[in-house]
């Protein structure tokens, strides 16, 4: 029989608990790594970068950017998962490969709720419904009416089956009873060039993605997703002021670590971010990307991310949207 001393035991637990606060509080004394599951130059690249370089200036503490693209995110997010919880390799987490990917793919190699540790919101972004200039509608009212006149023959495309802007179609179709056909490409630029052209209708995507044709009057904007108006769009109102509340749809942005972080780790993380979201430069930086400042509570985001896969796994299951 092993005898254990419940003394020393004590002590031992003490003395570990005392080395994870010591570590945490001179956190960070090394380079943190922030992963973007993406390749570089596109829109979570282009939106994390500048938001880690002011970071690290912040903290006084060198930020690298990680990009490790490759299953649609998931070799990123797996990498992050399996690191160790320590603070020094965390990740941009969005609405896709969080909140929609879990329900649309049989099986992936990371749980968002079970892998991650919350740490704060970073940015939210529109998804933008349009539609071509040709087509006569003015308004959400209207487009509705049209579908239903139509079943089937209004065409839009994505910038991919079971992506965001996929979703959000799928979401509006579902709350408005319509039907209307799925054109599925390859990223946003050729499913925005086709519709400008007229070979489609309409569709939706992340705000700035389609700004530059709006401003220019090649597309016509008809409604933003979220729940008050676009500063980058204030003519445009929003679904639910035009009697769709339900078609809540948006892209989120939001650190997260991986599971069983430190709480004093997060806590300074945390603080970091929340303070430099709240400067009036850097809510100037994500504006002119097309996105506004949302900063959160570990909590809050933790919520949220419950709240989302709730919301989109329901919209997957309607829409039947498989991934395998």
């Amino acid at each position: 029989m092993i005898r254990t001393n419940p003394g020393a035991l004590g002590a031992v637990f003490v003395v570990a608990a005392c080395a994870g606060t010591a570590a945490a509080q001179s956190y960070p004394n090394k380079p943190i790594r922030i992963v973007v599951p993406y390749a570089a130059g596109g829109p979570i690249d282009a939106l994390t970068r500048p938001f880690a370089q002011r970071l690290s200036e912040q903290m006084k503490n060198p930020i690298v950017i990680d990009n490790r693209a490759g299953a649609n995110g998931a070799i990123g997010y797996e990498h992050v998962a399996r690191s160790a919880p320590d603070g020094y390799t965390i990740v941009i987490g969005t609405v896709g490969p969080f909140a929609i990917s879990p329900k649309a793919y049989g099986k992936l190699p990371y749980e968002p709720v079970k892998d991650f540790t919350p740490i704060s919101g970073m940015a939210t972004m529109p998804e933008l419904l349009v539609v071509h200039p040709t087509l006569p509608v003015r308004n959400l009212g209207e487009l509705v009416k049209l579908a239903r006149s139509r079943p089937g023959q209004l065409s839009y495309g994505s910038s991919g089956t079971g992506g965001t802007p996929h979703m959000a179609m799928e979401l509006l179709k579902q709350a408005a009873k319509i039907d209307m056909t799925h054109v599925p490409y390859k990223g946003a630029g050729p499913a925005t060039m086709d519709v400008v052209a007229g070979q489609l209708q309409l569709m939706f995507a992340d705000l700035p993605v389609l700004l530059p044709q709006v401003k220019a009057g090649k597309l016509r904007g008809l409604a933003v997703g979220t729940k008050t108006r676009s500063p980058n769009l204030p003519d445009v109102p929003t679904t639910a002021e035009q009697g769709l509340p339900e078609v809540e749809a948006y892209n989120w942005y939001a650190l997260f670590g991986p599971a069983n972080m430190p709480r004093e780790v997060v806590a300074r993380l945390n603080g970091e971010a929340v303070k430099l979201l709240g400067l009036p430069d850097t809510r100037q930086l994500l504006f002119n990307l097309g996105s506004e400042a949302s900063p959160s509570t570990p909590e809050a985001l933790a919520k949220l991310l419950r709240d989302e896969l709730v919301k989109w796994g329901e919209v997957v299951r309607i829409s039947g949207v498989r991934l395998d």
